[in-house]
C-alpha cells in the first residue's frame, strides 16, 4: 500500500514547448504544462467540457526524453508525485507551488506527433 500514497497519474496533452535547463551538476530538468479533459452532462442534460492544467516538471533521463520527443499538443501519460515548493517574490510575498514531479512517462499518440 505504500505505493498508493503520493501517487499522480495523468493522461493529457502538452500546452506549450516544454523548457528544459541544463543544471551546473549535468542534470537536466524540464518543466511543462499538461490539460486534461473531463467530460460529463449537466442537469439539463448538455454535454460539458471541463479543462484542468497541471504543472509538471522531470529530471535526468525523464527530462531527457521529454526534450527529444514531447512538444505542444502532444498526448502523454505520466506518473508521479506532488510537491509543494515556496518561494518570495521580489516584494515580500510568500507564494506557494504545486507541481506533479514525473518519475515515468509514456508517449501516446501517433509517432508523427511532437
Amino acid at each position: 500500500m505504500s505505493t498508493l500514497k503520493n501517487h499522480v497519474q495523468l493522461i493529457g496533452n502538452v500546452g506549450q514547448e516544454p523548457t528544459i535547463t541544463n543544471l551546473e551538476s549535468g542534470k537536466k530538468v524540464a518543466r511543462f504544462s499538461i490539460a486534461t479533459n473531463e467530460h460529463y452532462k449537466n442537469n439539463k442534460g448538455e454535454k460539458v467540457q471541463s479543462t484542468d492544467w497541471h504543472t509538471v516538471v522531470a529530471w535526468g533521463k525523464t527530462a531527457e526524453i521529454i526534450e527529444n520527443y514531447v512538444g505542444k499538443g502532444k498526448e502523454i501519460a505520466i506518473t508521479g508525485k506532488l510537491r509543494t515548493r515556496t518561494y518570495t517574490t521580489d516584494d515580500g510575498n510568500q507564494r506557494y507551488v504545486t507541481e506533479v514531479e514525473a518519475n515515468e512517462i509514456l508517449l501516446l499518440g501517433s509517432k508523427s506527433d511532437k
